[in-house]
């Protein structure tokens, strides 16, 4: 077996599912505010388009995906970030959501012949990030987001040597769980750094298409580069989603843009892989991605929770509304997140996450401890009930 495996950690669910064992919760309705899982409906304009193209289950698919698909992934992006056209042919993949990318991204780039190649990452961060790395032979290097600075990076605490040796940085935009959209000043940077290492950024953005004001969405890293006057997106690869966008995580249907030689060593890579998606799927997302009615619902949906749990929690936590995303990043008292998220559950039956568990040790502190994620994913009344419960205990 590749002995990589062995250094691989507990997901987090994992985790809470062992803290909680053995505590019995009071007889009244659970309510999970710890898993990131969409619990809107699934929009009729997916469920339709599966339905009325299921003879595509007879056909094997095309990695590279149906020329229709490309295209509307294209015009999508093009939409979305206000860049100019892509070539539907290299600029863009489907994948069978980014979960699935982002891991065998590093699987494709990581050159194990090199000195001890180095993969950075922020902290906290989604875990798949930490696995990809290791199981690509590479050494995770972490990036702390923290209150005190905003949830930006401070990418001056990687040591030089361990950006020389970096060959893939990993990004998420708005954050998962801080909600932090970086700004075009912090992409100049991370672009700096690529420049002068030749690495290449991974960004993930899934939660790129929940945010609070419809005038403005969040700031992606293709806009960034096209701002930035980074013409052909250098050593860039994005990573968009169906299954935050369109409430849809069981199609497992995703995107990615970019650098068109990096895309073309990426498609290589999955034709051996196995990643294509079925041609079922691919028509529901053709569909989903020409639509953004079901999105701009999507968000308001989202708009109203937030209206309604955060003031409420802000009477108890520090819990402030993320700049995009679905999920609070809370500040608890008395700064254990195991122990709150414990008693919480016990006198409540609300589960959350603790933020440790989303994060790892690195210059002197887990910059997870001492918070818990929240994820608004249930509807209106169950996070308004939750809201309410969580403030009766802290009080």
């Amino acid at each position: 077996m590749n002995p990589s495996l062995a250094r691989l950690r507990p997901y987090p669910f994992q985790r809470l599912q062992t803290l909680l064992a053995g505590v019995t919760p009071p007889a009244v309705s659970p309510i999970s505010l710890s898993i990131g899982e969409p619990q809107h409906a699934t929009p009729e304009v997916i469920r339709r388009a599966l339905i009325d193209h299921l003879d595509g289950l007879s056909t094997y698919p095309a990695t590279a995906g149906l020329d229709d698909l490309r295209t509307a992934l294209a015009s999508w992006f093009e939409r979305r970030f206000g860049v100019p056209p892509l070539d539907p042919d290299a600029n863009v993949l489907p994948v069978n959501g980014t979960r699935e990318a982002l891991f065998a991204l590093a699987q494709a780039l990581v050159d194990g012949a090199q000195r001890a190649p180095v993969v950075v990452c922020p902290n906290p961060f989604y875990q798949i990030y930490e696995g990809a790395a290791l199981l690509a032979g590479a050494e995770p290097v972490f990036l702390n987001q923290t209150q005190r600075t905003g949830f930006d990076f401070d990418l001056d605490s990687v040591t030089e040597d361990q950006w020389r040796r970096t060959q893939l940085m990993y990004v998420c935009t708005p954050g998962n769980p801080t909600g932090r959209v970086l700004t075009l000043d912090a992409w100049r940077g991370i672009f700096e750094r690529a420049d002068r290492h030749g690495f290449v950024i991974a960004s993930d953005e899934c939660y790129s298409e929940i945010y609070p004001d419809e005038d403005h969405a969040p700031l992606g890293a293709l806009e960034a580069a096209h701002r930035l006057g980074r013409d052909g997106y250098p050593n860039l690869v994005v990573f968009s989603s169906l299954s935050k966008r369109s409430n849809a995580p069981g199609l497992r249907s995703g995107a990615v843009a970019g650098d068109a030689d990096v895309l073309r060593q990426f498609l290589l890579y999955r034709t051996y892989h196995g990643s294509a998606m079925s041609t079922v799927v691919q028509r529901a997302s053709i569909a989903a991605w020409a639509d953004e009615a079901h999105v701009r619902e999507n968000r308001t949906r989202y708009r109203e929770k937030f209206a309604a749990v955060v003031p409420v929690l802000g009477s108890v936590l520090d819990a402030r509304e993320p700049d995009a995303g679905f999920y609070l990043w809370a500040r608890v008292p008395g700064g254990d997140d195991e122990r709150f998220a414990t008693a919480l559950f016990e006198a409540t039956h609300v589960t959350v996450l603790p933020g440790q568990y989303l994060a790892r040790d690195a210059h002197g502190i887990n910059p997870g401890h001492g918070y818990v994620r929240m994820a608004l994913v249930a509807d209106a009344s169950a996070c308004a009930e939750g809201a309410r419960r969580i403030v009766e205990f802290c009080r």
